[in-house]
């Protein structure tokens, strides 16, 4: 009988293939599957589908190393803010003469390797007493003497009750001789003179002397020794607490160099050296400006007092109003005070009424 031999086994096949697992589809090739939940015990496994590849960590950027910081010009203002002082060892020397209400010394600090001379006006009694440091104007080192150059300043600050230190700066006097002597100072347009007046100030505040008030000082400055002062206030914000300036050179110094080195023959060893390193000021005006109190105005916190001739012929009165400007403009606290008639030296009724307004000035700002 064929008929129920056939549909038996038609049956039987349909049955053997419900009871058969299918072959689970592959995914993607990035997808990892999730687990899958069970009630009964896992059946024979299939084919293998395609196994999810490890994930691989993207790779990191280089880190990238600090840019290095390019050194500032050696002769610039950069240089010297970036420098470090070690003004240090204010010693008091020998009297030099009893004025009645103060007394004269020798004094020596130390600094940048130097010992610097000078004198110091101690008014008489206990103190302490605010201290001014002077930086005086230009006399050829070979005649210079220990204290020269400001000494009606020093009598009339000391007699109004403040001690004076007059420094003398490396290469005069008592001081020592650095390695480029008085030439290399100049080569270095005089900025070593700025290291000198500010370890000036460093020995002062670390001496330890009772009868000096260290927490109020000023520097007072002429002539070169008003360019000094200025640039030592760009350099050292906050290390005094008020300057004064009279009859001081530019700013600018392109226009020191133009006045003073450029016709001068007695500088044409220097000015070869110079044009050959530096470039002069019309084929360099970026290393000019670097080198010049100017161009670091912005720094100064500290109230500055101005003060010049009209008929002032070593020192023009029109750059003491390009710098008053320039101070205005970088938000300086200045005050400034032209005299008509007067000269580079401030001789009679001149020099009386700057002097007490100097003088008025530091006891409104050290006292």
């Amino acid at each position: 009988m064929k008929r129920p031999s056939i549909a038996l086994a038609v049956l039987l096949a349909v049955l053997a293939g419900c009871s058969a697992q299918p072959d689970a589809p592959a995914g993607p090739a990035d997808e990892v599957p999730g687990p899958v939940a069970t009630s009964a015990p896992a059946a024979t496994p299939g084919p293998t589908s395609s196994p999810s590849p490890t994930a691989v960590p993207k790779k990191q950027p280089a880190e990238k190393k600090p840019a290095q910081k390019k050194k500032p010009h050696p002769v610039s203002m950069q240089a010297l803010v970036e420098k470090r002082y070690d003004g240090r060892d204010l010693r008091r020397g020998r009297l030099l003469r009893d004025q009645g209400s103060y007394k004269r010394y020798a004094v020596t600090f130390r600094g940048d390797g130097e010992k610097i001379s000078g004198i110091m006006n101690l008014p008489d009694g206990k103190g302490p007493f605010p201290v001014v440091v002077l930086n005086h104007g230009y006399i050829d080192p070979d005649t210079y003497w220990s204290g020269q150059g400001m000494p009606r300043e020093q009598d009339v600050l000391a007699r109004r009750g403040f001690a004076v230190l007059h420094v003398d700066y490396r290469n005069h006097a008592g001081s020592s001789d650095d390695d480029g002597g008085v030439d290399g100072t100049d080569y270095a347009l005089r900025l070593p003179y700025v290291v000198d007046t500010i370890n000036a100030v460093k020995a002062v505040k670390a001496s330890g002397w009772d009868v000096l008030d260290t927490d109020h000082v000023g520097w007072f400055g002429r002539s070169m020794g008003g360019g000094v002062t200025l640039r030592a206030l760009a350099v050292a914000p906050g290390l005094v607490d008020a300057a004064a300036v009279w009859a001081s050179v530019s700013s600018d110094e392109a226009d020191n160099w133009e006045r003073w080195y450029a016709d001068n023959p007695e500088r044409r060893g220097t000015n070869r050296r110079i044009a050959k390193t530096y470039g002069l000021p019309d084929d360099a005006p970026a290393f000019w400006r670097a080198a010049s109190a100017r161009s670091s105005f912005d720094r100064i916190t500290e109230p500055v007092l101005v003060q010049h001739g009209a008929a002032d012929r070593t020192c023009p009165v029109r750059w003491a109003r390009k710098t008053v400007d320039a101070l205005e403009d970088a938000d300086v606290d200045v005050r400034s005070d032209v005299y008509p008639g007067a000269d580079h030296t401030f001789e009679g009724r001149t020099f009386d009424r700057a002097m007490d307004r100097t003088a008025d000035f530091f006891e409104d700002q050290l006292r």
